[in-house]
């Protein structure tokens, strides 16, 4: 691919010269490839026809979770969060030793290799929270839940400029990727003051289903808020906002 220079950036297909825009920039890239009946056909990409039905499979699975927590992404996500998330399920698949390839699958996967994920990376969890907290998942009652001790926001808060209010956010959900659904549980404090002050002791508990056989996420977070004249007003739109998977039981 090639970067656009000049004054008029062009949009389109020209000849065999394609223009386009993304985050990067006015990019061109030249028109070619393998026929995509032969990609479907020929013994000779079977690799690639495997390999396309997997991505496809991480792809699909990445949009039910983002369905998932969708109330909570609402303010908290970053523009490649989607394909970091394709990217974090194909390893997912790629961890299934059962499945033949080209067949693997989420389900018979690793689940857990999507703890830690970062649903913005502009805001991350762990650079933004210092407070200690124990996050659990208890199976058999459906309790997906989340403690944190008592701290001081001033001390334990990583707050942007201009934060004089924040809220801590948590949610459970119990994924079906065969079936495509999805239970979800939400939570979240009062909208705290950024001060001095220690916090109250903070549980948050999400029922799901109870004994449910399906992958199961906890998902922690922070909302940061500025009050001007007694509103509150979400800061810089919530693009530092943190949202992070702090815990998987998989099946």
């Amino acid at each position: 691919m090639a970067r656009q220079k000049g004054i008029i950036k062009l949009k389109g297909t020209i000849g065999d010269i394609t223009f386009y825009k993304t985050q990067d920039g006015h990019l061109a890239r030249e028109k070619g490839g393998i026929d995509a009946s032969r990609i479907a056909s020929d013994p000779a990409f079977q690799r690639t026809r495997e390999n396309g039905s997997e991505f496809g499979r991480a792809g699909k699975a990445g949009k039910l979770l983002r369905t998932a927590f969708r109330p909570l992404l609402l303010n908290a996500a970053d523009g490649r969060m989607v394909s970091r998330l394709t990217q974090s399920m194909i390893k997912v698949i790629q961890a299934d030793l059962i499945s033949v390839r080209g067949l693997r699958n989420v389900v018979d996967g690793e689940a857990e290799l999507l703890f830690g994920f970062e649903f913005n990376i502009r805001g991350k969890l762990g650079t933004s929270l210092y407070a200690p907290f124990v996050a659990s998942i208890d199976r058999v009652t459906g309790e997906i839940k989340v403690d944190v001790a008592s701290f001081v926001p001033a001390n334990m808060l990583a707050a942007p400029s201009g934060t004089t209010h924040f809220k801590i956010i948590s949610g459970g959900a119990a994924v079906d990727f065969e079936a495509e659904t999805f239970v979800l549980a939400t939570s979240e404090t009062a909208i705290l003051p950024w001060d001095s002050t220690p916090t109250t002791a903070i549980s948050q508990v999400n029922v799901v289903t109870a004994n449910s056989t399906k992958p199961l996420f906890l998902t922690l977070g922070l909302e940061f808020y500025q009050e001007i004249n007694g509103q509150m007003y979400p800061l810089k739109n919530g693009s530092f906002n943190p949202l992070s998977i702090a815990k998987v039981s998989g099946v």
